[in-house]
């Protein structure tokens, strides 16, 4: 089946009607500034712009298809602590193209599909770093690394393929899977072969987020930019038409270090970061790798004195131990330290940042504020930077209450309606965003969530 040619249409723009006045706003700008005259571009701007306007005058918003259909109900229900669940998206596609549009480098014939060799840890850092951008959606934009901003060129920039593939060719380079195989840069895809431009779309598979497997993390392009969120399976509608694929080019890892050596000038290569596999590979009866490896990174972070024996593959009561005493040292509290580690447990751990496990704490005496990270010592009066993973929605500990104090401190506590706390809140992240735009920064430099520069001013 061919590619089919895809129809953008833009709000009018002599048009003063909420609905358009709406979308000329957030959508990107069209150089043509007007709807084509394609009746059914027509039809589906109508209803846009209906839908839109009903939500301008206080109507509940709701996500608009370009074909309307009758939204499949959902349930918010936060799973996982540092990744909220998301609405379903609108996500129309571009066609079959080479890199960086109709005039980049041509791509390789269909015949001679090949499946560059990449890792699960490379495929998720390259989703990742779309949704640290925030890469704004587009059906007929490129960003600069060449991949077209919709739904298709992501998964086709997170596989590093040699073109934009579209929902109709991505399965050239996949096999089909079960659920059971899902493992992280895996997709779920969604082609409706009939009709490509209604509900066809495709996710990146990021991880299981609980152990009944009804929701794991998507990476997805969509409006209005990249985003990971927690979403239930196989998706928010159209559900039973998501198919999963493995990519043919990954390499499967047998622990956390594989893929690691040296260059050609023998220079260490930096060692693979294995992503969190889902909550689903840890807790009572697992046996798997990943237990093995959380074990060996728990120990390196002050854990040894839980093992009696070197961690292994079968769950224990000791990964319990040690899993909650790593997180009681970040200051976490009740369901926060559990015990069974999540997505910011993996991230603390597999980065080397947030606090070592004090000698002589035990996981259930180690109450009180816990130091200072050790990879982030204080400087000149500045305190230690605890890391990025630490300030995201869902996040707790005493370092998020210091966060506040400071902003207050400085005259950018204004969005507080109490005081600052220690559980991360929509407040923080506005008042930091604050903080950053009143240094002149903009776009995604402005992002409401501290990194180390942010940091270091704020306590200067």
């Amino acid at each position: 089946m061919e590619s089919p040619v895809f129809e953008e249409f833009d709000p009018a723009g002599d048009c003063d009607c909420p609905g358009c006045a709406h979308w000329r706003r957030v959508l990107p700008h069209s150089p043509a500034g007007r709807f084509p005259g394609h009746p059914a571009a027509r039809r589906a701007a109508l209803v846009v712009a209906a839908v839109t306007s009903s939500a301008a005058i206080g109507a509940p918003a709701v996500a608009v298809h370009a074909v309307p259909a009758a939204a499949a109900p959902h349930t918010r229900q936060p799973i996982d602590p540092d990744v909220p669940a998301g609405d379903p998206p609108d996500t129309p596609q571009g066609p079959k193209a080479p890199l960086h549009g109709p005039g980049g480098q041509a791509a390789p014939p269909a015949s001679s599909v090949r499946a560059p060799s990449i890792s699960r840890a490379d495929i998720i850092e390259r989703a990742r770093s779309w949704v640290a951008q925030k890469v704004p959606y587009g059906v007929t934009s490129y960003w600069a690394d060449g991949y077209r901003q919709d739904c298709s060129g992501y998964v086709s920039m997170a596989w590093n393929l040699p073109g934009n593939e579209w929902t109709g060719s991505l399965g050239k380079y996949a096999e089909r899977i079960t659920r059971e195989e899902l493992q992280p840069g895996d997709m779920l895809l969604f082609h409706n072969a009939s009709d490509p431009n209604n509900g066809s779309h495709v996710v990146l598979f990021g991880g299981w987020t609980n152990s009944a497997r009804s929701h794991y993390v998507a990476y997805e392009q969509t409006r209005p930019h990249t985003r990971r969120a927690t979403t239930p399976y196989a998706y928010w509608s159209n559900s039973a038409r998501y198919v999963p694929y493995r990519y043919q080019g990954v390499t499967e890892m047998t622990d956390g270090t594989a893929g690691a050596g040296a260059d050609a000038a023998g220079t260490p290569a930096a060692p693979v970061r294995t992503p969190f596999p889902g909550a689903a590979y840890f807790g009572p009866g697992a046996h798997n790798r990943y237990v093995t490896e959380l074990g060996r990174m728990l120990v390196r972070r002050g854990a040894g004195r839980f093992y009696s024996a070197p961690p292994g593959p079968r769950w224990t009561e000791a990964d319990r131990r040690a899993t909650r005493a790593f997180q009681e040292a970040q200051g976490w509290r009740g369901a926060a330290a559990d015990g069974l580690p999540g997505p910011v447990t993996w991230e603390l751990l597999v980065m080397g940042e947030g606090r070592d496990i004090q000698s002589g704490a035990s996981a259930s005496s180690a109450r009180g504020p816990a130091p200072g990270p050790a990879s982030a010592p204080s400087s000149h009066g500045v305190p230690g930077y605890p890391g990025r993973a630490l300030f995201r929605p869902g996040a707790y500990g005493d370092h998020v209450t210091r966060l506040g104090r400071q902003l207050v401190k400085k005259g950018f506590g204004r969005h507080y309606t109490k005081g600052p706390g220690p559980r991360w809140s929509e407040a923080d992240r506005r008042n930091v965003e604050a903080f950053q735009r009143a240094q002149g920064w903009r776009g995604g430099a402005a992002d409401g969530y501290p990194g180390p520069e942010t940091w270091r001013r704020l306590f200067a």
